[in-house]
């Protein structure tokens, strides 16, 4: 081959070094355009999400944080302690029956007595000498019976042999039923002085315990509980108690007969005496707004005296429906008493009804349910759906335990720490990119 036509051809076989060249170039360029973009999107990315951060921060910081506690389920019973008045289950004032002079008593004050046993004998000589008297008009009466009758008889026979005449047989039986007539009222005057004459003796009505006694020997003893009439003895049944109690109308409705009840009495300290709700007037008072029940009360040992007062503690159903909150998360508005609860991160304000209160508890009838989230030392200031951050703390819940200082909802300032600096709210470095807020 000629070396000449090799010379020629070597150039039109050689590869395009100058093109390949620009080709790499424009490759790196794309690369290096490709990854400033990744690096400017990532920094923008990052400073978005910290710019998002910092304004929910902010938005939380601007929140005031607060403390919060759950209402309670009423207990299935509750203690109601209300003031009491003791009377005697069976209380009574004995009289005379009769008019005389009291001969002698057996017992005085405080002495324990059987029914049907004698207290006392007055003598009745006047209601003696009538009852002698009207004995003898009874055998009168009786003698002029028997005559009539007899000469009844008599007439009757004569009249049927026409001895007689029909006139005289009918006076003869008239007179015969007026003798009837005369002798039975005299027998039941006879009647009537016996009974009279049989309240010479003063019994005992029932058992019980002499509570007064007003007469003396020789004293002049006038029949009856009017006029000249003088209670002789005042008896009393203490071996069970009525126990009188005003319950306020709003506890009313748990007072039903059956409810178990204790009584204590101050000078007994340890003390307690059993008993249950009898029954009630069925009737609210108008001047206290109270219902009167009776609690009976077993006083075997005649240890509780009638007319004592006492602390009656009645163990009433609690309503299915109550809880009790703490009285600090309790608000009071013009439009009554209200709590703060937190719903989805907001206040809002809910009126309530209040049953018992307990001191340092209040039992809430209507308006709350267990679930709920009340802030506890709400301030004045809060209004409805005001945003606040909350803080569970059990121990403001419950009653009795140290409270926090009456501050209730704290303000977007942070509180520094023991050497005067901001707690930092996150210690993440900020990521690379991102300016630091100012």
């Amino acid at each position: 081959m000629n070396p000449e036509s090799q010379l020629t051809s070597q150039p039109d076989s050689a590869p395009p070094i100058s093109g390949t060249i620009k080709i790499a170039g424009l490759v790196l360029a794309v690369v290096a355009a490709c990854g400033l973009g990744l690096l400017i999107f990532k920094g923008i990315q990052t400073r978005l999400r910290a710019e998002t951060l910092l304004r929910s921060e902010a938005r939380a910081d601007s929140a005031p944080s607060v403390s919060i506690v759950h209402p309670k389920l009423g207990a299935p019973t509750s203690e109601l302690i209300l003031p009491g008045s003791v009377e005697a289950f069976i209380e009574t004032p004995v009289y005379a029956r009769t008019n005389g002079y009291l001969k002698r008593w057996y017992f005085d004050i405080g002495a324990r007595v059987a029914a049907g046993q004698l207290l006392a004998e007055i003598e009745t000589p006047e209601v003696d000498q009538q009852l002698s008297q009207a004995r003898a008009e009874l055998n009168t009466a009786r003698a002029n019976f028997e005559l009539a009758r007899s000469t009844a008889d008599r007439w009757q026979f004569l009249q049927k042999t026409d001895s007689v005449s029909r006139q005289e047989t009918d006076e003869k039986l008239g007179d015969l039923r007026a003798k009837q007539a005369t002798l039975d009222a005299v027998a039941a005057n006879v009647k009537r002085l016996e009974e009279t004459q049989s309240f010479q003796k003063v019994f005992a009505p029932f058992a019980g315990v002499i509570t007064a006694r007003n007469t003396d020997t020789g004293a002049l003893i006038n029949a009856g509980s009017s006029g000249a009439g003088k209670e002789l003895f005042h008896l009393a049944a203490i071996a069970r108690l009525r126990v009188f109690v005003a319950v306020p109308q709003v506890n009313s409705a748990t007072a039903v007969p059956g409810a178990l009840a204790d009584v204590t009495l101050a000078e007994r300290p340890g003390r307690t005496y059993r008993g249950r709700l009898a029954r009630t007037a069925n009737s609210i008072e108008p001047a206290s707004r109270t219902l009167r029940v009776e609690v009976d009360v077993e006083n075997p040992d005649g240890s509780l005296l009638p007319g004592s007062y006492v602390q009656v503690h009645l163990k009433l159903p609690g309503l299915a429906h109550a809880v009790t909150v703490p009285v600090s998360a309790t608000l009071f508005r013009s439009e009554g008493l209200n709590v703060a609860a937190v719903r989805d991160g907001h206040v809002v304000l809910v009126p309530i009804s209040v049953g018992r209160d307990y001191g340092n508890e209040l039992e809430v009838t209507s308006g709350l349910k267990p679930g709920e989230a009340l802030i506890i030392n709400p301030p004045d200031a809060l209004v409805n759906g005001q945003a606040v951050r909350t803080e569970p703390d059990a121990a403001a819940g419950e009653p009795g335990a140290p409270r926090k200082p009456p501050t209730g909802v704290r303000g977007p300032d942070r509180s520094r720490d023991r050497k005067g600096a901001l707690p930092a709210k996150s210690q993440t470095p900020p990521a690379q990119g991102a300016r630091s807020p100012r």
